[in-house]
């Protein structure tokens, strides 16, 4: 190949790069969710896991980390312990974490018997999954994770297990 050739199989490859991270972006940020699905958070009639109804009016104005789990699923019990020392981390610092459940009331008080939490555990039940896949969890697994700041617009999200150090990340820059 000539001089000529090379500079144009760079400069396509650089194009396709900046195609790539672009788009990886935009991808990125329409995943998040979106301010209907985040009135519909706020809306949701939640309950405790002993059925008291939570005033949801006490969560806004507040960076919120809501975390989508299940006492069944290994990857969400094990970052449980992370969540709640967070909590305690940035509770002076108006962040406040919520769990929501996705399994029966029954299930989640005997989990919160052995493993209680400094942060509040809602109900969420069916409805509380399909409001995850609403909030971006497109897959409907569990854990998901997603952080509103105080203005009611989600920051970040993530599918799956997350470490402490991405978490304290994400909180962050949603103060």
């Amino acid at each position: 190949m000539n001089r000529r050739q090379w500079i144009s199989i760079a400069g396509i490859s650089l194009v396709a790069l900046l195609a790539g991270v672009l788009t990886s972006q935009w991808i990125y940020k329409t995943s998040l969710a979106s301010d209907p699905s985040i009135k519909a958070f706020f809306a949701n009639p939640w309950q405790t896991p002993d059925g008291k109804t939570v005033d949801t009016a006490q969560w806004q104005g507040k960076v919120l980390v809501v975390n989508f789990w299940a006492s069944w699923c290994p990857p969400c019990v094990e970052e449980m312990p992370a969540l709640d020392a967070l909590q305690g981390e940035f509770k002076d610092q108006n962040v406040l974490f919520v769990g929501i459940g996705i399994d029966s009331p029954s299930n989640i008080r005997q989990f919160l018997e052995m493993t209680p939490v400094s942060y509040p555990i809602v109900i969420g039940g069916l409805e509380g999954s399909n409001l995850s896949k609403q909030m971006g969890n497109s897959q409907g697994a569990l854990p998901y994770t997603i952080i509103i700041n105080a203005q009611g617009k989600s920051t970040s999200s993530k599918l799956g297990k997350i470490s402490e150090e991405e978490l304290r990340k994400a909180i962050k820059s949603a103060l």
